[in-house]
């Protein structure tokens, strides 16, 4: 800010722009990121990238039963999701680690790196803007924010 209060915007733009490349970079190292998820003891291993598609799975033998081979076929697809669930959560983890500084400021929680601190603007301590009718925090007479219960097939005549 300048002084007087004054907002200096190519300071601004400058800050907005390097934020962006950050954002890129993130997205990027998401992108090329492959996270490994295990089940069984190692039975199963599935790698999964950084958008949660699975990329390989690997199958170890002694998950095979040639005594029971329709018990196998089902414990193996148990393993595998399993497997996949366990990696799917490491991706959230990493996402969650890689993008919690941007969402950290985008939230009123002390603003971004090289941006300066807007939330006076908003007019709310801690930048919050005010919540929408039918949003969280207000509610509406009647309304308790509890979700509608499907109808019934009575209800459908």
């Amino acid at each position: 800010m300048e002084p007087g209060g004054q907002l200096d915007l190519q300071q601004l733009m400058a800050a907005a722009a390097a934020m962006q490349s950050q954002l890129m970079n993130a997205q990027q190292e998401l992108a090329d990121a492959e996270v490994l998820g295990s089940a069984g003891g190692g039975l199963v291993t599935v790698t999964v990238n950084g958008q949660g598609e699975m990329v390989d799975v690997t199958i170890s033998a002694d998950a095979i039963d040639p005594a029971d081979p329709a018990d196998s076929a089902q414990s193996i697809a148990d393993l595998v999701l399993a497997a996949y669930r366990a990696a799917c959560g490491g991706v959230d983890d990493l996402q969650q680690e890689k993008m919690a500084p941007f969402a950290a400021g985008l939230s009123g929680g002390g603003g971004l790196p090289g941006l300066p601190d807007l939330s006076a603007l908003t007019g709310l301590a801690g930048g919050a803007a005010p919540a929408a009718p039918g949003e969280a925090g207000s509610e509406l007479p009647g309304d308790s924010g509890e979700p509608a219960e499907p109808d019934s097939p009575s209800d459908r005549d």
